[in-house]
């Protein structure tokens, strides 16, 4: 019988009853923080709903009803006015907060329309700073929460929960890729915040915005559009100091560039860097989300019912992985060029749906062992003869077993899915422009490695092999944590000490 249904527990909420003050002070710092971003995590919401609603619409389309299309248009138009309403609430962290675009009056005058007159380099640092001081602030705060449960809430003195949160502390390795995943995700996810410029401005509609900066030539100020500026600011290679703009450089319009400018059209590199790293995620992680699904269900069916099932699953599993990966998404890419589905994040969903399709058998072989090991638990044959539904034996004792091994080799994976996208998005046959994708970044600037202009693939490529690493380092810190027999666990480095000792 598991703890939770104790006769002598006491449920939770009399618990937090007798002793509300520790769960009040969380709840009103929780609600604090989230009310002080409300306005972006709204924002990024909808973002999301949207998404999916087009998802839905358009397979619904294709299956039904040609009064679909009415359907679809009236909840575009109200998810973006969601949106719209959205965009328009109180968030502290924001551009219109701490501006960072702005002009001198003279060439070694103040800066106008900047956050309190400040250098757009020490604006956009300041609003970079405070964003990540956010995050990790709001990171303490469901650490602490878990604390106060801990101290004041759970029955138990002591769970298995306890050594693995122990074993993770002291993983120095997984607390190096945990921390670079969180700046990779904060990077994505406050993209609009921590940009030197905005996505419309700089990629969408260039020609349809306007930049003020002082002309020294003539000693006054001039107006012409974000295009025009771009070209003129583009890094182009060669030796001429004119025709580049580095890293923490600005430009002759005054606007500061902290990875330094692109090559023709031009235009900021950490921009396009922030709002490709949002690419990246939703690909990894619709991507896992699907192979994981897939996985874990054919993991819990085939050790329930063992023999055909899990033969059939075999065979399937071993079809897919014969096919070349690589082969297949070019494939894909090809096919679906034309269709409604290449139009999401311009490719990037297909991409994501062929990598979760061909990424289950890997997961599914993760965690079939562990599967098979409780379908021969007592407790499974004891639901088995008191007759319960298979699904809801599945669901309730074999499929929490296998949650840890799905966590561990999806981090693993992820990484994978990352760099497999820069690299086929490199070729030329990813994500299609102008969707910003970390791997068009080193193909624009893969001809100018030995030149002044370096950055434009440099950056970039560092970025993919860090994040990638890190990853992979989240994923073993993970693994040792959850299973300290592992190779890198406790185990084995106590075994190692006794054995080397003298």
């Amino acid at each position: 019988m598991s703890e939770r249904h104790h006769p002598d527990e006491v449920p939770l909420r009399q618990r937090v009853q007798a002793n509300p003050r520790p769960a009040i002070v969380w709840t009103a710092g929780f609600a604090l923080l989230l009310l002080a971003e409300f306005g972006a995590l709204a924002t990024v919401l909808v973002d999301l709903v949207t998404l999916a609603a087009s998802v839905v619409v358009n397979v619904a389309h294709l299956a039904t009803s040609p009064v679909l299309p009415g359907v679809g248009a009236e909840v575009s138009a109200f998810l973006a006015s969601a949106r719209d309403v959205a965009q328009a609430l109180p968030t502290l962290l924001s551009r219109e907060l701490i501006p960072n675009q702005g002009y001198q009056t003279s060439a070694n005058g103040p800066w106008e329309g900047t956050f309190l007159g400040l250098p757009p380099a020490f604006a956009w640092g300041l609003r970079v700073f405070l964003v990540y001081a956010y995050i990790f602030v709001f990171l303490y705060w469901l650490w602490y929460g878990y604390r106060v449960f801990v101290d004041h809430y759970r029955h138990a003195d002591w769970t298995p929960r306890d050594d693995v949160v122990r074993r993770m502390r002291n993983h120095r390795w997984g607390q190096f890729g945990l921390v670079v995943v969180v700046l990779f995700v904060g990077l994505a996810l406050f993209a609009p915040t921590v940009s030197p410029t905005t996505y419309e401005e700089d990629v969408l509609s260039p020609y349809g915005n306007q930049v003020q900066y002082f002309d020294e030539e003539a000693g006054e100020l001039k107006e012409t559009t974000v295009g025009d500026a771009n070209l003129q600011s583009a890094s182009r290679g060669g030796t001429n100091p004119e025709l580049n703009t580095g890293p923490m450089e600005y430009d002759e319009f005054g606007r500061f560039h902290p990875f330094g400018t692109m090559p023709n059209p031009g235009g900021d590199l950490f921009t396009f860097m922030a709002y490709g790293a949002r690419v990246s995620l939703f690909i990894g992680l619709t991507a896992i989300a699907i192979s994981g699904f897939l996985a874990a269900s054919f993991g819990l069916i085939t050790a329930y019912y063992k023999g055909l099932a899990d033969l059939a699953v075999v065979v399937v599993s071993d079809s897919i992985q014969a096919i070349p990966a690589i082969l297949l998404l070019i494939l894909m890419s090809v096919v679906f060029n034309d269709h409604w589905i290449a139009d999401f994040y311009n490719g990037g969903l297909l991409i994501a749906l062929v990598f979760g399709a061909i990424g289950w058998p890997a997961l599914w072989r993760a965690v079939r062992g562990p599967a098979f090991q409780v379908s021969e638990q007592e407790w499974v044959d004891a639901a088995r003869s008191y007759g319960q539904r298979a699904d809801r034996t599945m669901r309730k004792h074999m499929l929490p077993y296998i949650l840890g091994y799905l966590l561990v080799y999806g981090s693993l994976t992820i990484g994978g899915i990352i760099i497999t996208t820069s690299a086929l998005t490199f070729l030329g046959i990813g994500i299609n422009p102008p969707t910003p994708e970390w791997g068009r970044a080193v193909a624009d600037g893969r001809s100018y490695v030995v030149t002044q202009s370096w950055h434009i693939a440099f950056i970039p490529g560092v970025l993919v092999v860090l994040v990638v690493t890190a990853f992979n380092a989240m994923g073993d810190g993970i693994r040792d944590a959850i299973d300290p027999q592992s190779e890198g666990g406790e185990a084995a480095t106590e075994a190692a000490a006794a054995g080397g000792g003298g």
